[in-house]
């Protein structure tokens, strides 16, 4: 690993600051399109850029070794020739002048800067919210304390009936825990999949012990030091080993914002991912790209796009011609059910839920669709263990495909034989 330093005068190529997928992806864009130039990696973290993913899955269920998260091996980046700059991140960007200030109060200077920031969680407001016990899971060393806590079959409250509420929960449950998950709205999920796919993540969390609160809040964490009981907006006191906050993330904007970069739900960039000042592009969660195909501007904060926005922009920044186009994808596993999404649902398009199978059986679609024509426009679609179909989905997206309900609905009619 490279120590040597670099003043503002001497310019690096490449510059990018963040430590996630994004990052390591955005290394292996640049170097398809340019062998020599050089590159600077920044991070916040003192570890290699790694995947969070694992952290609520496989890492997290002990199904996979620690190790696993790490998008490359050290010895990669000494391949490429990248320079790591562990565990002292950017605080400041004078994009004018192409110079990225860092903690350690070194200067460097780019030719093209990333900004693969990604986002935070989002802090629980509630007084006690700050004791010991109280955890949150976007960080590796997050993962580790949340995996030793379950080991001892915890009793285990989470705040929040999100993705990440969600992967918890099973997680939790599968190591023998006591599992309580306290919401505020009716249903899991529910700004996302509506009401009745909601209720089918209650009732499969259900099956397996967890306990919902719905309709409810955090109005205080008690304990002397440490958490031990979480005390509902109902008044209800419930007694906890360890409280999971899993509330929502904010894009980590403050380096855009301080330059005078173009923000808005992240940094606004387009189809280039090129963000509004010269020589600065960005990507993944932090990244609010121009989409073609559905004819607005997307934020997304999934695996797909930090692996495929992050090399990307590395081929962007190194000079191909890039239109970065993808159709939203995420995925997830909870207990022995796995599930693919792919589409956009904006707020306010007034969608409607088309199911194809008997979603009890734990094999079924889901397709969010508005009415156009004489029949329906599927702006997204998720399948629960029902493989090989995400394709299909994505093509009934990106072709804005009008098709007829019941067919949709139909288990019978092949996907890819909607539009004929």
């Amino acid at each position: 690993m490279s120590s040597a330093a670099n003043s503002a005068t001497d310019r690096s190529a490449y510059v990018i600051v963040g430590g996630g997928l994004t990052a390591a992806r955005a290394v292996e864009g640049i170097r398809e399109h340019d062998a020599k130039g050089s590159i600077v990696v920044v991070t916040e973290e003192d570890r290699l850029p790694y995947e969070r993913p694992p952290l609520s899955k496989g890492v997290l269920k002990g199904d996979d070794e620690v190790d696993s998260v790490f998008t490359h091996p050290e010895a990669w980046y000494a391949d490429q020739d990248v320079e790591l700059r562990l565990g002292d991140p950017a605080t400041s960007l004078d994009a004018d002048e192409h110079v990225v200030t860092l903690r350690s109060g070194e200067s460097l200077s780019y030719e093209k800067l990333l900004l693969a920031t990604g986002s935070s969680a989002r802090a629980l407001d509630a007084p006690g919210a700050d004791l010991d016990g109280v955890l949150y899971l976007r960080e590796l060393q997050e993962s580790m304390a949340l995996k030793e806590a379950f080991a001892d079959g915890a009793r285990v409250v989470i705040v929040g009936a999100g993705w990440i509420g969600l992967e918890v929960a099973a997680a939790a449950a599968d190591a023998g825990c006591s599992v309580t998950v306290v919401e505020p709205q009716a249903a899991p999920l529910l700004g996302v999949m509506g009401e009745q796919v909601g209720g089918w993540f209650a009732d499969l969390h259900r099956s397996h012990g967890v306990t919902f609160r719905f309709g409810e809040g955090v109005s205080r964490i008690e304990g002397t030091e440490r958490a031990d009981a979480v005390v509902t907006t109902t008044g209800e006191r419930l007694p906890t080993d360890v409280v999971v906050v899993g509330v929502g993330i904010t894009p980590n904007t403050g380096l855009a914002q301080g330059a005078g970069l173009e923000v808005d739900n992240g940094i606004v960039t387009d189809a280039r991912l090129r963000t509004s000042a010269d020589g600065v592009w960005a990507a993944g969660d932090v990244a609010n790209w121009e989409s073609t195909t559905l004819g607005t501007h997307v934020r997304v904060e999934h695996w797909a796009n930090a692996n495929d926005g992050g090399l990307a922009a590395g081929r962007s920044m190194a000079g191909a011609d890039v239109t970065y186009d993808p159709v939203p994808f995420f995925f997830s596993d909870q207990y022995d059910v796995g599930l693919e999404y792919a589409g956009h649902v904006p707020r306010g398009s007034g969608a409607e839920v088309v199911l194809r199978g008997e979603p009890s059986s734990n094999e079924f679609m889901a397709f969010w669709v508005v009415p156009e024509g004489d029949g329906v426009r599927v702006l997204a679609g998720m399948h629960v263990n029902v493989w090989d179909t995400i394709d299909a989905v994505q093509q009934l997206v990106r072709d804005r495909t009008v098709v007829g309900r019941d067919r949709l609905a139909d288990p019978a009619v092949a996907l890819d034989q909607l539009t004929s």
